[in-house]
Protein backbone atom coordinates (compact mmCIF):
# COMPACT_ATOMS: atom_id res chain seq x y z
CA UNK A 1 0.00 0.00 0.00
CA UNK A 2 1.17 3.46 -0.92
CA UNK A 3 2.05 5.41 1.89
CA UNK A 4 0.73 8.84 1.65
CA UNK A 5 3.20 12.09 2.32
CA UNK A 6 2.57 15.77 2.80
CA UNK A 7 2.26 17.44 -0.93
CA UNK A 8 4.78 19.85 -1.61
CA UNK A 9 4.82 22.12 -4.81
CA UNK A 10 8.10 22.07 -6.81
CA UNK A 11 7.41 24.84 -9.78
CA UNK A 12 4.40 23.58 -11.51
CA UNK A 13 5.09 19.63 -9.89
CA UNK A 14 3.28 19.04 -6.73
CA UNK A 15 4.56 15.65 -5.05
CA UNK A 16 3.34 13.50 -2.50
CA UNK A 17 -0.46 12.80 -1.14
CA UNK A 18 -2.31 11.59 -3.73
CA UNK A 19 -0.89 13.39 -6.81
CA UNK A 20 0.81 11.01 -9.60
CA UNK A 21 4.05 9.71 -8.68
CA UNK A 22 6.77 12.41 -10.63
CA UNK A 23 9.48 11.72 -12.45
CA UNK A 24 12.92 12.73 -11.53
CA UNK A 25 16.45 12.41 -11.32
CA UNK A 26 19.90 13.83 -10.16
CA UNK A 27 22.35 15.59 -12.50
CA UNK A 28 25.84 13.95 -12.85
CA UNK A 29 27.65 16.06 -14.71
CA UNK A 30 30.46 18.19 -12.80
CA UNK A 31 28.83 21.08 -11.17
CA UNK A 32 31.39 23.70 -13.03
CA UNK A 33 30.65 22.24 -16.88
CA UNK A 34 27.57 24.92 -17.20
CA UNK A 35 27.33 23.71 -20.36
CA UNK A 36 27.26 20.20 -19.92
CA UNK A 37 24.61 20.39 -16.78
CA UNK A 38 22.41 22.55 -19.29
CA UNK A 39 22.64 19.85 -22.00
CA UNK A 40 22.32 17.14 -19.82
CA UNK A 41 19.50 18.85 -18.37
CA UNK A 42 17.78 19.43 -21.81
CA UNK A 43 18.27 15.67 -22.86
CA UNK A 44 16.19 14.60 -19.31
CA UNK A 45 13.32 16.81 -19.97
CA UNK A 46 12.73 15.79 -23.33
CA UNK A 47 12.69 11.87 -22.25
CA UNK A 48 10.04 13.07 -19.81
CA UNK A 49 11.62 13.86 -16.38
CA UNK A 50 9.77 16.83 -14.31
CA UNK A 51 12.08 17.67 -11.59
CA UNK A 52 16.15 17.41 -11.90
CA UNK A 53 18.24 17.89 -8.66
CA UNK A 54 21.98 19.46 -8.65
CA UNK A 55 24.01 18.68 -6.17
CA UNK A 56 27.66 20.05 -5.32
CA UNK A 57 29.63 16.96 -4.03
CA UNK A 58 33.34 18.44 -2.78
CA UNK A 59 34.99 21.76 -2.69
CA UNK A 60 36.41 21.85 -5.69
CA UNK A 61 32.83 21.75 -7.23
CA UNK A 62 31.91 24.76 -4.91
CA UNK A 63 33.68 27.22 -6.92
CA UNK A 64 30.83 28.90 -8.43
CA UNK A 65 31.17 32.00 -6.53
CA UNK A 66 34.36 32.41 -8.98
CA UNK A 67 32.00 31.10 -11.94
CA UNK A 68 29.62 33.77 -11.45
CA UNK A 69 32.68 36.62 -11.30
CA UNK A 70 34.00 35.08 -14.58
CA UNK A 71 30.59 35.35 -16.30
CA UNK A 72 30.55 31.38 -17.11
CA UNK A 73 27.86 30.70 -14.74
CA UNK A 74 24.40 33.07 -14.39
CA UNK A 75 24.04 31.79 -10.42
CA UNK A 76 26.00 30.42 -7.65
CA UNK A 77 24.75 28.89 -4.19
CA UNK A 78 27.10 29.50 -1.15
CA UNK A 79 26.70 29.01 2.46
CA UNK A 80 28.23 31.82 3.30
CA UNK A 81 27.74 35.47 3.01
CA UNK A 82 29.92 37.27 0.78
CA UNK A 83 33.17 38.73 1.63
CA UNK A 84 33.68 42.29 1.06
CA UNK A 85 36.21 41.61 -1.72
CA UNK A 86 33.86 39.53 -3.75
CA UNK A 87 31.35 42.37 -3.53
CA UNK A 88 33.65 44.66 -4.40
CA UNK A 89 33.77 42.35 -7.65
CA UNK A 90 30.71 43.26 -8.65
CA UNK A 91 28.91 40.29 -6.59
CA UNK A 92 25.57 40.80 -4.95
CA UNK A 93 24.23 38.03 -2.41
CA UNK A 94 20.52 37.47 -2.22
CA UNK A 95 20.13 35.27 1.59
CA UNK A 96 17.18 32.72 0.27
CA UNK A 97 17.51 30.66 3.88
CA UNK A 98 19.29 30.74 7.19
CA UNK A 99 20.27 27.41 9.06
CA UNK A 100 20.04 27.79 12.78
CA UNK A 101 22.59 24.73 14.02
CA UNK A 102 21.18 23.75 17.51
CA UNK A 103 23.33 22.81 20.60
CA UNK A 104 22.12 19.93 21.33
CA UNK A 105 22.93 17.89 25.07
CA UNK A 106 21.11 14.27 26.24
CA UNK A 107 17.93 15.79 27.63
CA UNK A 108 19.11 14.31 31.81
CA UNK A 109 22.03 17.08 31.57
CA UNK A 110 21.01 20.19 33.84
CA UNK A 111 23.24 22.31 32.12
CA UNK A 112 20.81 24.87 29.85
CA UNK A 113 23.06 27.59 28.61
CA UNK A 114 26.28 27.86 26.92
CA UNK A 115 28.10 30.55 25.62
CA UNK A 116 30.07 30.30 22.03
CA UNK A 117 33.20 30.48 23.74
CA UNK A 118 32.30 27.66 26.05
CA UNK A 119 31.26 26.01 23.17
CA UNK A 120 34.29 26.32 21.07
CA UNK A 121 36.48 25.30 24.36
CA UNK A 122 33.93 21.90 24.43
CA UNK A 123 35.10 21.12 21.42
CA UNK A 124 38.58 21.79 21.10
CA UNK A 125 39.10 19.67 24.44
CA UNK A 126 39.96 23.09 26.62
CA UNK A 127 36.82 22.25 28.72
CA UNK A 128 36.65 19.01 29.78
CA UNK A 129 34.41 17.99 32.22
CA UNK A 130 30.58 19.39 32.53
CA UNK A 131 31.29 20.42 36.06
CA UNK A 132 33.62 23.23 34.19
CA UNK A 133 30.15 24.94 32.87
CA UNK A 134 28.11 24.59 35.87
CA UNK A 135 26.95 20.59 35.24
CA UNK A 136 27.97 17.33 37.23
CA UNK A 137 31.16 16.28 36.83
CA UNK A 138 31.73 13.77 34.16
CA UNK A 139 33.83 13.84 31.77
CA UNK A 140 32.94 15.21 28.55
CA UNK A 141 31.84 13.65 25.04
CA UNK A 142 31.94 14.99 21.54
CA UNK A 143 29.79 14.11 18.86
CA UNK A 144 30.01 15.59 15.44
CA UNK A 145 29.33 15.22 12.02
CA UNK A 146 32.01 13.52 9.75
CA UNK A 147 34.47 15.28 7.17
CA UNK A 148 32.69 17.44 4.16
CA UNK A 149 29.67 18.02 6.19
CA UNK A 150 27.81 21.13 5.53
CA UNK A 151 26.39 21.15 9.03
CA UNK A 152 30.16 20.60 10.68
CA UNK A 153 31.05 23.25 8.09
CA UNK A 154 29.01 25.39 9.42
CA UNK A 155 29.51 24.60 13.22
CA UNK A 156 33.06 25.02 12.87
CA UNK A 157 33.43 28.35 10.87
CA UNK A 158 30.80 29.79 13.66
CA UNK A 159 32.42 28.53 16.76
CA UNK A 160 35.92 29.29 15.18
CA UNK A 161 36.54 25.84 15.70
CA UNK A 162 37.53 24.83 12.12
CA UNK A 163 40.61 22.15 11.66
CA UNK A 164 40.56 21.94 15.60
CA UNK A 165 37.43 20.34 16.75
CA UNK A 166 38.63 16.81 19.24
CA UNK A 167 35.62 14.36 18.06
CA UNK A 168 34.59 11.48 20.72
CA UNK A 169 32.46 10.43 17.30
CA UNK A 170 31.98 11.88 13.65
CA UNK A 171 29.07 10.45 12.07
CA UNK A 172 27.42 10.51 8.90
CA UNK A 173 24.11 11.74 9.45
CA UNK A 174 22.25 14.09 11.56
CA UNK A 175 19.58 11.47 13.28
CA UNK A 176 22.68 9.59 14.14
CA UNK A 177 24.33 12.62 16.03
CA UNK A 178 20.96 13.05 18.00
CA UNK A 179 20.75 9.37 18.97
CA UNK A 180 24.06 9.40 20.00
CA UNK A 181 23.68 12.41 22.22
CA UNK A 182 20.47 10.53 23.41
CA UNK A 183 22.42 7.73 24.58
CA UNK A 184 25.47 9.51 26.72
CA UNK A 185 24.53 11.27 29.42
CA UNK A 186 27.71 13.56 29.04
CA UNK A 187 27.67 14.21 25.10
CA UNK A 188 27.10 17.21 23.06
CA UNK A 189 26.96 17.66 19.76
CA UNK A 190 25.07 20.10 17.25
CA UNK A 191 22.30 19.76 14.44
CA UNK A 192 20.27 21.60 12.30
CA UNK A 193 16.85 23.30 14.27
CA UNK A 194 14.41 21.41 12.31
CA UNK A 195 15.65 18.01 13.15
CA UNK A 196 15.67 18.76 16.80
CA UNK A 197 12.08 20.05 17.22
CA UNK A 198 10.32 17.75 18.16
CA UNK A 199 12.82 15.78 19.89
CA UNK A 200 12.54 14.69 24.13
CA UNK A 201 15.63 12.20 24.01
CA UNK A 202 17.87 15.71 23.52
CA UNK A 203 17.61 18.98 24.21
CA UNK A 204 18.89 22.44 22.83
CA UNK A 205 21.18 24.57 25.10
CA UNK A 206 20.66 28.28 25.13
CA UNK A 207 23.66 30.27 23.12
CA UNK A 208 24.13 33.13 25.37
CA UNK A 209 20.61 33.33 27.04
CA UNK A 210 19.22 32.91 23.29
CA UNK A 211 17.08 29.72 22.37
CA UNK A 212 17.53 27.99 19.12
CA UNK A 213 14.09 29.13 17.46
CA UNK A 214 13.08 29.80 14.10
CA UNK A 215 12.23 33.50 15.22
CA UNK A 216 15.78 34.15 16.72
CA UNK A 217 17.09 33.04 13.63
CA UNK A 218 15.30 35.18 11.61
CA UNK A 219 15.83 37.96 13.89
CA UNK A 220 19.52 37.30 13.92
CA UNK A 221 19.87 37.31 17.78
CA UNK A 222 20.63 33.13 18.06
CA UNK A 223 24.13 33.22 17.44
CA UNK A 224 25.14 29.47 15.47
CA UNK A 225 23.49 30.39 12.27
CA UNK A 226 24.55 30.65 8.53
CA UNK A 227 22.96 32.44 5.43
CA UNK A 228 22.16 29.88 2.32
CA UNK A 229 22.72 33.05 -0.60
CA UNK A 230 21.81 32.93 -4.18
CA UNK A 231 25.27 34.74 -5.66
CA UNK A 232 24.30 37.25 -8.80
CA UNK A 233 26.51 39.62 -11.13
CA UNK A 234 25.98 43.02 -10.66
CA UNK A 235 24.57 44.83 -14.15
CA UNK A 236 24.67 40.80 -15.72
CA UNK A 237 20.96 39.86 -17.03
CA UNK A 238 20.43 36.44 -16.19
CA UNK A 239 19.57 33.87 -18.85
CA UNK A 240 15.35 32.57 -18.87
CA UNK A 241 15.87 30.03 -17.30
CA UNK A 242 17.95 31.23 -14.73
CA UNK A 243 15.82 34.35 -13.90
CA UNK A 244 12.89 31.96 -13.78
CA UNK A 245 15.00 29.84 -11.23
CA UNK A 246 15.94 32.80 -9.15
CA UNK A 247 12.38 33.98 -9.04
CA UNK A 248 10.96 30.55 -7.44
CA UNK A 249 13.91 30.36 -5.13
CA UNK A 250 13.27 33.70 -3.55
CA UNK A 251 9.37 33.09 -3.12
CA UNK A 252 6.82 31.71 -1.06
CA UNK A 253 6.58 28.97 -2.97
CA UNK A 254 9.78 27.77 -2.16
CA UNK A 255 9.59 27.80 1.57
CA UNK A 256 8.37 24.28 2.00
CA UNK A 257 11.10 22.79 0.29
CA UNK A 258 13.57 25.25 1.88
CA UNK A 259 12.01 24.31 5.54
CA UNK A 260 11.75 20.48 4.51
CA UNK A 261 15.94 20.74 3.85
CA UNK A 262 16.53 21.58 7.32
CA UNK A 263 16.55 25.73 6.99
CA UNK A 264 14.75 28.44 7.55
CA UNK A 265 13.28 30.19 4.62
CA UNK A 266 13.18 33.95 4.49
CA UNK A 267 10.32 34.69 2.05
CA UNK A 268 7.25 34.86 4.19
Amino acid sequence: MRQLKREVKIGNVTIGGNNPIAVQTMLNVPVEDIEGNVAQAKRCEAAGCQILRVTCPSAADAKCIEAVKNGTADIGLASRSLKDEEKADGLTETVIALDGIAVIVNAQNKVADLTVEQIAKIFTGEITDWSQVGGDPGTISCIGRESGSGTRDGFESITGTKDSCKLDQELTSTGGVIEAVAGNPNAIGYASLSAVESKDTVKAVTVGGVACTEAAVLDGSYAIQRPFVLVTKDGTALSPAAQAFFDFATSKDAASLIQNAGAVPTAK
